[in-house]
């Protein structure tokens, strides 16, 4: 008997009778012979709709009462997905995210987890029921409920299969695994049968929606064997492990995008050791992820910095850059981020040049740019976002690679 971990998304549970199909893939694997915990998001657009209520009452509500409001969403439907088990002839038992001893830092709306207490849970499954734990949510030492940011049910999920020291973890998304790209948007997108921690975290923290980052991470840290499958088609999904083979020594991997970026630049700092940190510990505090950084040499007296940002967090972002002397600021929102990812560019020279080449053939300007041992992050116009992805899809030879396969 293995102790299997199974994710169920927001569209996975979005009305009765998908909860109901949920219960059904659950039944196979305990049926299997297997201990299964369940971790399941919030119902269809149940979040979305919270968060609709709060701006009706506030702009800027508590970030404290937003996590009150928002963790309501995975109790529902963790107690209707136990009520379908039962119905079934199943022992089953839905826990919140504090009921299963999962405890995070001080920090509402983008928690990390700093512990897990996996007694209780264990208790359950020596009992022999199914347990169905609340994602994306935990609480503080001082009994404050958190939750763990969009996407944080990936992470609760991962967390628990490496408590618990679990045989493999499987994300039940709307799609069949991992894509070279987002197939909504390019047509010649191909599933990848195995991709490696490295390859997906980066992917994931680019825009790649179908794995949350600190998932991935705990994935990795904790040597968790991930399968990312469709909660609706039984077939194979993408298998996210440690080291992976090449596909047809492919260079690049995948395209990630995500549009809703903001350029900062901030001129006329103070040249000293401690201007940059300053500005970038006062937006950290706040709870601000900044991304792609580039420093500019202005005179012996001063220096500016330029940096990216998600565009909702652009107003926030101007109260923190407001408190500096003698500080311009400026930004340029309407930007996209376009980002090839792959283990074969380390030992491959010529790929950013191939990749600037793509893009000027297509007469986008590149506003920024990142670069690491797997990946090239690009800021362009938003506008051209599309245009930018496919182009570097077919390029990469990745457009080529999905049809020898359909073939």
């Amino acid at each position: 008997m293995g102790i299997i971990v199974q994710k169920f998304g927001g569209t996975s549970v979005g009305s009765i009778e998908r909860i109901r199909h949920v219960a059904t893939r659950v039944i196979e694997e305990v049926d299997k012979g297997n201990q299964v915990v369940v971790v399941v998001s919030a119902m269809g657009k149940t979040t979305d709709e919270l968060v609709d209520l709060a701006k009706q009452i506030s702009l800027q509500p508590s970030k404290r009462e937003m996590d009150m409001l928002l963790s309501t969403g995975e109790q529902v439907s963790i107690a209707l997905l136990a009520m379908a088990l039962q119905e079934k002839g199943y022992k089953a038992i839905s826990l919140t995210g504090w009921q299963a001893g999962i405890t995070t830092e001080e920090m509402h709306g983008n928690a990390r987890i700093m512990n897990m207490d996996t007694t209780r849970i264990r208790r359950y499954l020596d009992e022999g029921a199914i347990v169905i734990v609340a994602g994306f949510q935990g609480v503080t030492e001082t009994g404050e409920i958190t939750t763990l940011g969009r996407g944080g049910s990936d992470t609760t999920a991962v967390a628990l299969a490496a408590t618990l020291k679990a045989d493999k973890c499987d994300i039940y998304t709307d799609v069949t695994g991992v894509f070279t790209t987002d197939p909504r948007y390019v047509k010649t997108a191909r599933k990848i049968k195995e991709i490696s921690y490295d390859e997906m975290l980066e992917l994931a923290n680019l825009g790649a929606g179908v794995l949350h980052p600190r998932a991935v991470e705990f994935a990795k840290n904790y040597e968790v064997l991930l399968e990312v499958r469709s909660s609706m088609e039984k077939e194979n999904g993408t298998i996210v492990r440690g080291e992976v083979s090449m596909e047809q020594h492919l260079i690049v991997r995948g395209i990630a995008f995500e549009d809703q970026v903001t350029r900062v630049t901030v001129s006329g700092i103070k040249n000293s050791l401690y201007a940059l940190p300053t500005i970038f510990t006062a937006l950290a505090q706040r709870g601000i992820n900044v991304d792609i950084i580039i420093q500019s040499a202005g005179n012996a007296d001063t220096t500016s910095v330029s940096f990216s940002i998600r565009t909702e967090d652009l107003p926030e972002t101007l109260q923190v850059l407001q408190s500096l002397e003698e500080a311009n600021v400026q930004y340029e929102s309407g930007l996209a981020k376009v980002s090839i990812v792959g283990s074969g560019m380390i030992s491959n020279p010529g790929v950013a040049a191939r990749m600037f080449e793509v893009l000027a053939g297509e007469n986008i300007e590149i506003k920024m740019v990142s670069t690491s041992e797997i990946k090239i992050s690009t800021v362009i116009d938003e506008k051209s976002m599309v245009r930018a992805v496919e182009a570097l899809h077919e390029a990469f030879g990745l457009a080529e690679e999905a049809a020898a396969v359909r073939a």
